[in-house]
């Protein structure tokens, strides 16, 4: 809502929709870019008003006559063009939008440009934005998506961090969940863990929050619940719970059974956008770019099936596609009973008069069309999984880390596992083996040593296990920590595929491919996000600080009577992923009732899958294990 007020040239939008926008350009930088792509599509950005988007940084014409929305970072570098920009006279109205604040003596500068290049005049609006975070579903945002490794989970804990970088890094977090909150309205009551880097996040964040709520001249807040409707959540503050990494290293790196962690794990989705290969192409052998395909909140089906087990999503697109076809027959018999074959406008345009249900079938077809389109591009996406669960075992690797998480004895020792060659690849086995590692048994030395020589064996690259010993110890030390991260996989049930999908017509091939059912369970970010909001008492979360920005002498000590939230946000420094963001959607999902609505937002400093975690650990591992870094 904040950007498609900025693009309505920082004016509220016009209820009526006949009303026609006021026709603009879009000049963006990649942090920009990187914001509005995964939220507004070109098609919307056309329905906005916005005939041309381009970057900063691109060779740009010059187009008078209409206003010029610049949406970028307060950079030297992007401020330098803006002023070269003054001085060729490019546009003749400018909207500046800076996604975070601009400080005083850069907008002198400017200031001293336009003046320089004569066009004070043209410059309408200059605006602070704070809109410096990524939204990737209504209730999931991360802070980076460009250069996302300076807030990655290795640049938080590796061994040489300057104090100065460390600084640096924490108050980029902290000014990204700043922005969250004007965004969203809202003054949120801050826990945390303490002595962690979740800790440093929140006594900045609680700083920046306090000053700001009692300067008077810059309060942002000034719309929060004093008013009716102000901020995005109800009369209660949400809670910002913030989490660190550390306190779970398993879950990154868990092999997953729901179709939106799926396309994550397996084909790189990022910023809502993925990229398969043809299958074509694959087998012919013929060098195809990859397909893009948007996956966003407009695509029905996907909002319906990302949190599905996987063969449900196939199960489901094979009945669109039922569907899909059934009205498309329709339209083949209507026209052969109406005698025309051909698709010609003129045969169309004889028989629109005569018949309502001609013209309603041709009218559906539109939507009947992109139907189509969506069912096609999640056939070609399922199919991609699927290719990639039946090579790499998925299904088996899902199966048996829910039953490492949940204390079941396997069928088979793991040893067993490694060593079979056909079992999944290297970067598979060592996933199993660090969840193994972290929540399993307690192994001898030798048993694990074994272990170890199988992995090297199928050529797998040790140097996260170093690392990953090293956490554990130090997580071993600290009972309160270890308890609240006590892993309760739900472990599975193998039912009989689906009929649709076991029939000749399916456009699957599921043999080999176990149907998986998951008992519902809760992650230990979603265990804790649960005490939190409703304040039971529990020895780990009670030691958790409490900060609330709206009282003047800040104290970290709990109120003694407090009502449960109906909001959370929850943020995890060092990096979230998919499998956490649905254990949370399952979580709220149950604890909806009729009069009650609450909502969880979960953010993370980055977006990583298990293969780039695994490369995270390796890195901190190789630290470890070269003597110039201790």
């Amino acid at each position: 809502d904040a950007i498609k007020q900025m693009l309505n040239l920082n004016s509220q939008q016009p209820k009526a929709l006949a009303a026609e926008p006021v026709w603009k350009i879009l000049i963006y930088d990649r942090v920009g870019q990187d914001i509005i792509s995964p939220i507004i599509s070109i098609k919307e950005l056309r329905e906005l008003g916005v005939t041309l988007h381009v970057q900063l940084h691109s060779d740009r014409d010059s187009i008078p006559d209409v206003p010029a929305v610049y949406f970028c970072l307060p950079t030297d570098e992007n401020l330098d063009r803006i002023q070269q920009d003054f001085s060729n006279g490019l546009y003749d109205i400018y909207h500046l939008n800076f996604l975070a604040p601009i400080t005083r003596s850069k907008i002198e500068n400017l200031a001293a440009a336009a003046l320089h290049a004569g066009c004070v005049a043209n410059i309408h609006r200059v605006y602070d934005q704070y809109v410096n975070f990524i939204s990737l579903e209504d209730d999931f945002f991360i802070l980076k998506h460009q250069q996302s490794d300076k807030l990655s989970y290795y640049a938080i804990n590796r061994a040489n961090t300057r104090d100065e970088e460390m600084e640096a890094l924490m108050d980029s977090i902290v000014d990204s969940l700043f922005a969250l909150f004007v965004t969203l309205g809202n003054v949120p009551i801050i826990r945390c863990p303490r002595n962690s880097a979740a800790e440093m996040v929140a006594r900045k964040l609680e700083k920046k929050l306090r000053e700001n709520l009692w300067d008077a001249r810059a309060n942002l807040f000034h719309m929060d619940a004093t008013q009716a409707g102000g901020g995005v959540f109800s009369f209660q503050r949400p809670v910002l719970l913030l989490l660190d990494r550390n306190m779970d290293l398993a879950t990154p790196l868990h092999h997953t059974w729901s179709y939106q962690a799926l396309v994550h794990d397996v084909l790189d989705l990022g910023l809502n956008l993925v990229y398969v290969e043809d299958e074509a192409a694959a087998t012919t052998g013929a060098r195809k770019k990859p397909k893009a395909c948007d996956l966003d909140r407009t695509d029905r089906f996907w909002v319906t099936h990302k949190g599905s087990p996987f063969p449900t999503v196939a199960e489901a697109i094979q009945e669109e596609l039922e569907s899909y076809r059934n009205s498309e027959e329709e339209i083949k018999r209507l026209k052969t009973s109406m005698g025309i074959e051909g698709e010609s406008d003129i045969a169309f345009s004889l028989v629109n008069d005569t018949t309502a249900r001609l013209t309603n079938a041709v009218n559906s077809l539109p939507q009947l069309m992109e139907k189509k389109r969506l069912i096609d591009m999640h056939t070609k996406i399922a199919t991609a999984i699927l290719n990639y669960i039946k090579a790499r075992r998925l299904d088996s690797y899902f199966e048996i880390e829910e039953k490492i998480m949940s204390k079941q004895t396997l069928d088979k020792p793991l040893l067993e596992l490694l060593r079979d060659a056909e079992f999944g690849q290297p970067e598979d086995k060592l996933r199993l083996y660090i969840i193994y590692y972290i929540c399993g048994q307690q192994l001898p030395e030798a048993e694990q040593e074994r272990l170890r020589d199988a992995l090297q064996a199928a050529g797998c690259d040790l140097s996260s296990l170093a690392y990953v010993q090293r956490w554990k110890a130090i997580m071993n030390r600290s009972p309160s920590i270890s308890q609240a991260t006590q892993y309760e996989g739900g472990g599975t049930r193998t039912v009989s595929m689906f009929t649709k999908l076991v029939s000749q017509g399916s456009s699957f091939v599921m043999e080999g491919v176990k149907n998986l059912v998951v008992k519902r369970h809760n992650l230990p970010v979603t265990k804790i996000t649960e005490q939190v909001m409703e304040c039971r008492s529990n020895a780990e979360t009670d030691d958790y600080l409490y900060l609330d920005p709206k009282l003047l002498k800040g104290g970290d000590v709990l109120p003694k009577n407090r009502a449960p939230f109906q909001d959370a946000v929850v943020f995890m420094v060092g990096g979230g992923n998919y499998i956490e963001y649905q254990n949370l959607v399952d979580f709220i999902k149950q604890k909806q009732t009729s009069n009650v609505n609450r909502r969880i937002i979960y953010g993370a400093s980055t977006l990583t899958n298990a293969r780039q975690f695994l490369t995270e650990l390796s890195a901190l591992g190789g630290e470890i294990q070269t003597p110039a870094a201790s």
